[in-house]
Order: structure tokens, then sequence, then C-alpha cells
């Protein structure tokens, strides 16, 4: 701990010699009685221990508290300008530390739900393959529909891994938009027949974007239409320069939910009684939009049907 103390005060005892160094050199150069010089020596000296004893037992406190705290206030006695300073930073340090504690937290948690709900929702179509196969009346379309959705279902689990370790890059690109969503429908075949829902394309739309990250959020767009649509409900879709409006006449959502819908986790009434939303996929879509500098917004009467809007974002 002395060791670390004349460290910290080196440069006062580096000057305090320098200074005592000079007055000898002044009162040898003048002639002047050297039994002077020491009395002052000593005095100066006994004042430097005066001030040194209460400085290092200050310091040796001090250091003690940074090795030990374990809650802020703790460093209260920390009360110089500079300590003050550090005190600050430590707290800024902490609060950020705290933060990143409490989002991987949150991210666990949201992890966890995930997967339970993705195993909830795997179970269904493994069991009425299940079904099939102990039955022996096996229909290929039937089969073709579970196996989709299985499908879909272990890519969006995928694609939340991916969006929460935010390691995928960002590739911007001239894209068709006409030309993804297409393909998204085309995915979505089997299911629309069996539901009997009619998608209708039109007008032309060319962004500049992610092609890979706004196929994910069309694809969520469309599949949430699809699933709450009601069977022969008609979906269309309309492209423009500036903007993509999806519109939907399923079962529609909740005044008390509509401004909730892109939280984190959150299901809504409707995905409650469908039991078929894990509250993120909305979530993930408006975080994907934004970073891809688009902006989405949402109308819906319950028994009517949904608008989905996605326009460039104002700067």
């Amino acid at each position: 701990m002395i060791r670390l103390f004349i460290k910290e005060y080196k440069s006062w005892y580096i000057l305090y010699f320098l200074l005592l160094f000079l007055n000898f050199l002044v009162f040898y150069l003048v002639h002047l009685p050297l039994d002077y010089f020491i009395t002052a020596g000593w005095v100066s000296l006994g004042v430097l221990l005066l001030y040194t004893v209460p400085s290092y037992l200050k310091f040796k406190r001090k250091i003690e508290i940074l090795q030990d705290f374990i809650y802020v206030n703790e460093l209260n006695d920390l009360q110089s300008p500079s300590e003050l300073a550090y005190l600050n930073v430590i707290q800024k340090i902490l609060s950020q530390s705290d933060f990143s504690q409490q989002e991987l937290i949150k991210q666990k948690e949201n992890l966890n739900q995930m997967i339970k709900m993705w195993v909830h929702q795997m179970k269904i179509p493994l069991s009425v393959l299940s079904l099939m196969e102990q039955t022996k009346a096996y229909d290929k379309v039937e089969g073709k529909i579970q196996l989709f959705k299985m499908e879909n279902y272990l890519k969006q689990l995928l694609t939340y891994l991916k969006f929460s370790d935010y390691n995928d890059d960002y590739i911007f690109e001239q894209v068709q938009v006409a030309d993804l969503i297409k393909q998204i429908i085309k995915s979505y075949a089997y299911v629309c027949i069996s539901k009997d829902i009619s998608i209708s394309v039109s007008g032309r739309c060319k962004l500049k974007t992610d092609r890979k990250w706004l196929s994910f959020a069309l694809e969520q767009i469309i599949d949430n239409a699809i699933k709450y649509s009601k069977h022969g409900g008609n979906i269309k879709i309309e492209l423009r320069d500036d903007s993509i409006e999806i519109s939907d006449t399923g079962i529609g959502i909740l005044d008390s939910d509509i401004n909730r819908i892109f939280d984190d986790g959150f299901t809504g009434f409707n995905g409650h009684e469908h039991q078929k939303a894990s509250g993120l996929g909305l979530y993930m879509t408006k975080k994907v939009l934004n970073n891809l500098e688009l902006e989405i917004s949402i109308t819906s009467e319950v028994e009517q049907g949904t608008q989905v809007k996605i326009t460039r974002l104002k700067r």
C-alpha cells in the first residue's frame, strides 16, 4: 500500500526535494549560514510528515473502498473533485452494466418463451402427421401444409436467434418488392388453398434495401394476414413508389391492443384466443424495418380486417 501511495504522490515529493535542493543552492551561493538551512529543512520535513500521515490514511481508505465496494452508496466518502469525477464514471459504467445485464435477462426470457412456443407449435403438425400415419389416411395436401408449418416455425426460430445476436449484416441493393412478395405467396400456396384465401398483388415498388430481411418482415405480415383470415377471406397487396399496403378481411385487432402490438412479447386478445402467436413476430418486424429505414403502421377493425402500411422513414 505504501508503494502505491508513493507512486500516487511521487510528483509532490519530487517537487519537495527539488525545492529543498534549490534552497540549499541559494544558501550556498550567497554564503548564508547552513545552520539556518538545516533548521528550515527539518521544519519543512516535519510539515511534510504531518501532511503525509493523514494523506496516506485517506489514500489507504479510498483504495480499500474501491477494491471492496458492492453498492455505489459505499463510495460516498469520496469527496474531492477528482474523486467525484471518478465516482461519476463508476456510476455510469455500473448503470450501463446493469442495463446490459437486464437486456441479457430479457433476451434469455424471450428465448425461453420463443422455444416454449415453438415446441407447442411443432406439436400440432407432428400430431396431425402422426395421426395420418396411424390411421393410414394420409392426405397429400394436408401433409404438405403441416410440413410447411413445421418448416416455417423452424425458420422463425432460427431468424430470432440471428436477430437476438445482432450478428447479421445488412446488404443494401435495389430490390423489386413485387418479386419478393410473389415468392412468399407461392410458399403459402397450400395454406391459402386449404382456407380458400385469395391474394391479389397490384402495382410496382422498387426499394434499396436488404433482400433477406425485407423478405422476413413482409413474410411476417403476410403470415399474420393468412393466419387470422377467415375461410374464404381476401388479402390485397398494393405497391406504390413510396409505400407497401397489405390489407386483409380477417378477425382484426382490438382498439385496446393496437398501440401495443409492436411490444416485445405482446400477443393481444386475438393472439391468446387463437393460441398461435409468440408475440415476437411484429416486434422483430418493426425493428428490422427501422434498420432498413422503413416505417410500419397498422390500422384495424374487429371482424372487418387489418391494414398494414410500410413507408420510407421521413428524414
